[in-house]
């Protein structure tokens, strides 16, 4: 495989938005914790307001059921366009989805071992920073996670789909389009394949969300070189960009392309692990811990395979 760790030139860079989304500012927690009737009490009140402000958005009666009544508000943030939301809404939401990070369990990678701990026959010179770790990439206490988004930039608008796309935006809050939709605003034209950028994370148990935009291997097709190369540059525009920001220390990357984008999922962890190997190699100081973030069992294994026959 050829190396393509070669700079990658973003067509934005972050001075150029960071200060209009507030990158820099902390995002303060509301609540760590909320029973049952509390949370149908927001729930309620939530589907309330969204409906109010648009009534196209739900004609039918609302169900009864909590879990239903849950789904059909991550459904309606789902499908809402970018726009602000009064603190009276948000102070509630942001209280319901932090209560429901507490609830999934909050996985702090200080605690997890590294691939070296693990896999000794592994040569990768990194692996004593690299972690394999099989679950949702919500629950991660980690500087950064990478969100594997689509051009526009703005999340998945198809009501509860299963995309990492839509799970983390609907994890961290309305506020991460938000921001996503201002600095598209700045940019003026949709994302670049290979391109990144950086927003706070909010409600999610990690600081920052790194958005990249990954190439699409048509069904039934081949992957290219040129897929391949700009894949690679995925993850060297994510921590060329983390690379900026001097509190980010450990990064986790999804399987960038692998789902509904169809790239393959063993040339993709090929390239994953080999092209933050060679990045971590030309700044060996930088970054202390790198997640490869899997969820199905097949990813897991295919990062297994690489990492053992280097």
């Amino acid at each position: 495989m050829k190396n393509n760790n070669k700079k990658f030139i973003s067509r934005l860079k972050l001075s150029e938005y960071c200060h209009q989304i507030q990158l820099n500012k902390k995002y303060q927690y509301e609540n760590s914790g909320l029973i049952l009737e509390e949370r149908k009490e927001i729930v309620n009140y939530l589907l309330n307001v969204l409906i109010t402000e648009d009534k196209s958005l739900f004609s039918k009666r609302i169900p009864n059921d909590y879990e239903i009544k849950r789904k059909l508000l991550r459904a309606l943030l789902n499908i809402r366009e970018p726009k602000p939301l009064e603190s009276t809404f948000l102070q509630p939401l942001n209280c319901l989805l932090q209560s429901e990070v507490y609830e999934k369990g909050i996985v702090e990678v200080d605690k997890l071992n590294s691939v070296s701990e693990f896999m000794s026959s592994s040569s990768f010179k990194n692996c004593h920073k690299f972690i394999l770790w099989q679950g949702d990439i919500t629950r991660l206490k980690v500087d950064a996670i990478v969100n594997a988004a689509n051009r526009q930039m703005l999340g998945c608008f198809q009501p509860l789909h299963n995309c990492i796309d839509n799970v983390i935006h609907s994890a961290a809050g309305p506020q991460l389009r938000e921001d996503c939709q201002t600095i598209m605003n700045i940019q003026g034209e949709f994302e670049k394949t290979g391109d990144a950028k950086i927003t706070r994370a909010y409600n999610l148990p990690s600081n920052y969300v790194l958005h990249t935009v990954g190439p699409i291997v048509p069904k039934g097709t081949s992957v290219s070189d040129k897929q391949k190369t700009e894949l690679a540059y995925c993850y060297n525009s994510c921590l060329d960009l983390a690379n900026e920001i001097e509190n980010i220390k450990s990064v986790a990357f999804c399987c960038i392309s692998t789902g509904v984008f169809g790239f393959p999922k063993g040339k993709a962890a090929e390239i994953a692990v080999r092209t933050v190997n060679s990045w971590l190699n030309e700044k060996n100081n930088r970054f202390d811990k790198i997640i490869f973030n899997v969820f199905s069992e097949d990813d897991y294994n295919e990062y297994i395979r690489i990492f053992q026959n280097q």
